[in-house]
């Protein structure tokens, strides 16, 4: 690359004259003037020479261009000089090579667009579960021996004292004790026609081992009636009968029978093969019928 010559008018800048007594600053001061000039035009020319074709871009090389190409510059104006400052000698200062390069600017490439990558969701770490406290084994209350009460011997009840066993003792006497009969014995003879009284009564004309008592139901053998009707009359109930000896003896009821009053029923007066008892009183609504009850001797 060579250097390129001063742009035309610039060395024929027409310096004013000053009196001789002033030479001496002005030979001083010219350089500096020159260097300032120069300056300027070149800060001028910069923009015009860019925007020229003086210089062609061919891929990275530069074409330097001559003074003829150049376009012209207008010539600077002489301004008077600055007022003389007195100052020290400078040496002059060579003037400096004026260097042009005209370049082509290049089109700025338009920015390629890149495709923003899309955002990859992350997964969301799943919570991890608090564990869930284990329950420790409540541990059971040790158990406290209860004392072991001393047995108390519990008093014994008092036993009331137990009835002694009824004695029956006399002579021609009844007891029914379970309907409360408590009677004496009377004899009818078997030629005896009178109506028999309130009283139980020992027939004379029942059969050997047959002890037949009789007694008015409205009276004396109203127990056994009642007894009849309210089917209290049980099997196994005992009569005790106390004879004219003075010797008792104890009977069971074994049946009983309704019957008419007539000789139909002499069975009942009848002798028994074994040592009984029959007892009789009437019954029905007008007292019409008879009541016969069997009883066994059992001591």
């Amino acid at each position: 690359m060579r250097l390129l010559p001063d742009a035309p008018g610039m060395d024929r800048i027409t310096r004013p004259t000053v009196p001789n007594r002033r030479h001496g600053t002005a030979r001083c001061v010219l350089p500096l003037v020159t260097i300032f000039v120069s300056l300027a035009i070149l800060v001028g020319a910069i923009p015009v020479l860019a925007r020229s074709s003086a210089i062609a871009f061919d891929g990275a090389s530069l074409r330097p261009v001559t003074s003829s190409e150049l376009p012209a510059v207008p010539t600077a104006t002489p301004t008077a000089p600055p007022a003389a400052v007195p100052t020290a000698p400078l040496a002059a200062t060579p003037k400096p090579a004026a260097l042009v390069f005209a370049a082509t600017p290049s089109a700025t490439p338009k920015p390629t667009p890149s495709a923003m990558p899309k955002p990859t969701p992350s997964a969301m770490p799943k919570p991890t579960p608090t564990p869930k406290p284990t329950p420790g084994a409540t541990p059971k209350p040790t158990p406290t021996s209860t004392p072991t009460p001393k047995a108390r011997v519990a008093p014994r009840p008092t036993l009331a004292p137990t009835p002694a066993a009824p004695t029956y003792a006399g002579t021609n006497h009844v007891w029914i004790p379970s309907l409360g009969v408590n009677r004496p014995v009377l004899s009818f003879p078997c030629s005896r026609s009178q109506e028999p009284d309130n009283y139980v009564y020992v027939w004379g004309c029942a059969g050997a081992n047959n002890v037949y008592l009789l007694g008015h139901a409205y009276g004396v053998f109203q127990p056994l009636y009642d007894a009849y009707y309210s089917k209290q009359l049980m099997m196994g109930m005992t009569v005790v009968y106390a004879d004219g000896s003075g010797a008792v003896h104890t009977y069971a009821v074994t049946w009983w029978k309704v019957v008419l009053p007539t000789t139909d029923a002499s069975w009942a007066w009848a002798a028994l093969p074994a040592p009984g008892m029959t007892l009789q009183t009437c019954v029905g609504a007008n007292s019409e019928y008879r009541l016969m009850v069997r009883l066994d001797q059992v001591s």
